[in-house]
């Protein structure tokens, strides 16, 4: 016979815990995490600290910052099924807008951030309109030929900065008591936990809804999609766009908070690594893409103690988990009937 407290049987068949949580119970778990949250730049911690950065500042970047194009990047890989090898060049699209719109125009870092959105956005539909009809090793490869021809562009363009790039980025305006400059990296971390849990609920709520589901039948099966109706093409084309502008948000947060870019913060290293976040986490779980960047953006610096070794103990740790975990440190649940959680009557 049912009952409705969570039973031996409902585990076993792999029911998530959480789900018999009570809703109630859920939200004020989840209100108290996100105050757990804000308080992690306060954090005083010596062991957390690496080598010539405290927490804070690390925990802005790379932490941070990779968690936020970690999330982005899981819209197109996790949960629509695309490969992008060159999603730093859209990280290098926001940068840019907030360097030119904010040295040249003067600014606010409040009104760039939703223009370098839109302009990420719109790029990511010039990219995806010829090529996102390619699958596989095809769309990787225009995706790896996007993200080198953003930096070249970078590097010629003399408005842009050229090789040497463009300084003097302005910080972001003061909000009530939190001002930001170079030396507290608080206001920072503060700012961007904000950023992340906004497109968290924003990529949650998509994920949930008809658009979620057209994007998880395209991940499965694009051609039984299109078959059953669902238009992949302008989904796809969706996913592109969202995708590409966290990045540019990301980007943008980036530059206001160093001051200065060139085209050597970009590099085809950045967009494996936070690809590697993805996978390491768990391709289209939201949970496993944030711990993965996470791991994947403090590990170095943990490492970077051993100096030249650091990158070998990082691999090796990454190739460790990938053994122990090959689906991911959480590993994204398929969407069951109702009828799953009803346990069979006895006889």
């Amino acid at each position: 016979m049912s009952s409705g407290a969570p039973s031996i049987a409902h585990l076993l068949r792999g029911r998530p815990m959480w789900v018999s949580i009570p809703r109630p119970v859920r939200i004020m778990v989840g209100v108290a995490g996100c105050g757990l949250l804000y308080l992690l730049p306060m954090l005083v911690v010596p062991v957390l600290d690496t080598a010539g950065s405290d927490f804070a500042s690390v925990l802005f970047y790379p932490v941070g910052i990779y968690v936020l194009l970690a999330i982005g990047l899981n819209v197109l890989v996790g949960m629509t099924g695309l490969i992008n090898v060159g999603y730093a060049g859209f990280f290098a699209i926001g940068g840019y807008v907030m360097a030119v719109l904010g040295t040249q125009l003067q600014w606010s870092y409040y009104v760039i951030t939703p223009v370098a959105a839109i302009v990420g956005a719109f790029a990511g539909l010039l990219l995806g309109i010829p090529a996102i009809r390619l699958r596989g090793d095809y769309l990787a490869i225009v995706t790896l030929g996007f993200g080198e021809i953003v930096q070249e562009i970078a590097k010629n363009v003399e408005h842009l900065g050229g090789p040497s790039g463009i300084n003097a980025i302005p910080h972001p305006g003061g909000i009530g008591p939190l001002t930001f400059g170079y030396l507290d990296p608080r206001p920072y971390g503060w700012l961007l936990i904000t950023i992340i849990l906004v497109v968290l609920l924003v990529v949650r709520l998509l994920d949930r809804s008809r658009v979620g589901r057209a994007w998880n039948a395209t991940r499965e099966d694009e051609d039984a999609a299109e078959f059953m109706g669902v238009p992949t093409f302008r989904f796809k084309l969706l996913a592109l766009a969202l995708s590409s502008a966290i990045g540019s948000i990301a980007g943008t947060s980036y530059a206001a908070k160093v001051g200065f870019i060139s085209p050597d913060n970009f590099p085809l290293l950045l967009s494996v690594l936070v690809l590697a976040a993805v996978i390491l986490g768990g391709a289209g779980s939201i949970a496993g893409v944030v711990a993965g960047a996470v791991l994947v953006g403090y590990l170095p610096e943990r490492f970077r103690v051993f100096s030249d070794y650091r990158v070998l103990l990082f691999s090796a740790a990454v190739v460790i988990l990938m053994i122990w975990r090959p689906q991911g440190l959480f590993a994204r649940r398929g969407r069951r009937p109702a009828d799953v959680d009803a346990e069979p009557e006895s006889a």
